[in-house]
């Protein structure tokens, strides 16, 4: 009796069916790398624009005039404008402060290069999803009426934007994305037993 390509015989001399090979077009390690890779600098860029276009005042979120090189606030806007939740009244105290604004944009700065570059994941992931749920609680998307009464046009009371960006950024460490395109392995190296700061 012959075996069919896909068998092959046990060293019990039983007949064990092999599975059909596997398409090259279904991810595998390295397709999985490669698509991390592409969306670990897809992400960087999110917060790298964002902090170009509020640093030069590109246009686009920030005009030219509220750039804060021409000595606009890059968290007066947004943070003044928080009309919903708990945490309102914190949120327009911090408004516009020194210590806000060179916070925020430090942080959109060095997640963005640091993600980009695949370097120092665990730290941006820890401060980028500390951003993010911080603009979500701003955002308050339980809330159906600000405390103006207007309508928050909230979809979702649950996950927004903030929170896939903060789940994306963990994803990528926990991949350690930054092997792929990036300098992860460099950076591993060099940092060595503090896995802290890969």
């Amino acid at each position: 009796m012959s075996i069919r390509p896909d068998e092959k015989k046990t060293t019990s001399g039983h007949r064990a069916a092999q599975s059909a090979p596997v398409p090259d077009f279904v991810a595998g390690p390295a397709v999985a790398g490669k698509s991390l890779a592409v969306l670990r600098v897809a992400t960087g860029f999110v917060f790298l624009w964002a902090f170009l276009d509020k640093l030069f005042g590109l246009g686009y979120a920030t005009p030219a005039k509220g750039a804060w090189l021409s000595g606009g606030s890059p968290t007066k806007g947004f943070l003044s404008g928080v009309h919903v939740g708990p945490f309102e009244s914190m949120f327009h105290a911090w408004a516009g402060t020194w210590w806000a604004n060179w916070l925020f944009m430090l942080g959109l700065a060095a997640i963005g290069i640091a993600v980009i570059a695949g370097i120092g994941l665990r730290l941006s992931a820890a401060a980028g999803a500390l951003m993010m749920l911080m603009m979500w609680a701003a955002e308050w998307p339980f809330a159906l009426s600000t405390s103006t009464g207007e309508a928050t046009h909230s979809t979702n009371p649950v996950i927004d934007y903030h929170l896939i960006y903060a789940l994306t950024l963990i994803v990528l460490a926990a991949a350690s994305a930054g092997n792929t395109w990036g300098l992860g392995r460099r950076w591993a190296a060099l940092v060595g037993d503090r896995t802290w700061l890969r």
